[in-house]
């Protein structure tokens, strides 16, 4: 582990004994655009803490329309994939870098351990949990109480959010995936946060205003 990533997991607050740990047992994994970290079904054998770049988390029904719950940025990780290895059970959630992605990878076997034995990482899996529920809730009110302009608008808010970029580099067909709807109705939409000046189109990427 160079001192950089180092430096990272002591920005977390963790004991110099468990960032030893970390850096012993476990090894760097990058990772493209696009690609696929956590699939539905998986049982994951590692957990992924984000260095660099953002990953969507997603769940899907069994006909294979998904919904957004929460992005992962640098120094979070994933308290579903925490969750599924204490309890032994395969996932539920699909995980997809937004962009291209560094993360360090750690066995899921040390995790009841590192709870029981650190302070710091106790707190940080209970204070990924609460951010992650407190993420799920949004999402689940945009889902009930939003009309879906508004769901389009807060989509590509946290979309700017989570990569610190005005430009979102997707395609009117993968958002309207991503937010379980019709290519046609987020193309009307988006035509109209246009002519509301609160974005401008380009090929395949939106600026937000």
């Amino acid at each position: 582990m160079d001192a950089e990533i180092r430096e990272a997991f002591e920005s977390l607050g963790f004991e110099s004994n468990l960032v030893q740990e970390i850096g012993t047992i476990g090894r760097l994994r990058k990772i493209s655009a696009g690609s696929e970290i956590i699939t539905p079904g998986q049982l994951a054998s590692e957990l992924p803490f984000v260095l660099e770049g953002t990953l969507r988390i997603m769940r899907e029904d069994e006909q294979g329309n998904e919904v957004i719950l929460y992005y992962l940025q640098g120094g979070e990780t994933c308290a579903m994939s925490i969750t599924c290895c204490i309890d032994g059970r395969n996932s539920e959630i699909r995980a997809v870098a937004e962009e291209d992605t560094k993360m360090w990878m750690v066995p899921m076997s040390e995790m009841d351990r590192w709870v029981r034995k650190y302070d710091s990482f106790r707190r940080f899996v209970f204070h990924a949990y609460q951010n992650r529920f407190d993420e799920m809730l949004n999402s689940f009110d945009s889902v009930a109480f939003m009309k879906m302009d508004e769901r389009l608008y807060k989509y590509l808010l946290d979309k700017k959010q989570a990569s610190g970029s005005y430009i979102i580099q997707k395609t009117h067909e993968q958002i309207a995936r991503e937010l379980n709807t019709s290519r046609v109705v987020v193309s009307r939409l988006l035509k109209k946060l246009e002519n509301e000046e609160k974005i401008e189109q380009y090929r395949n990427r939106i600026e937000i205003l």
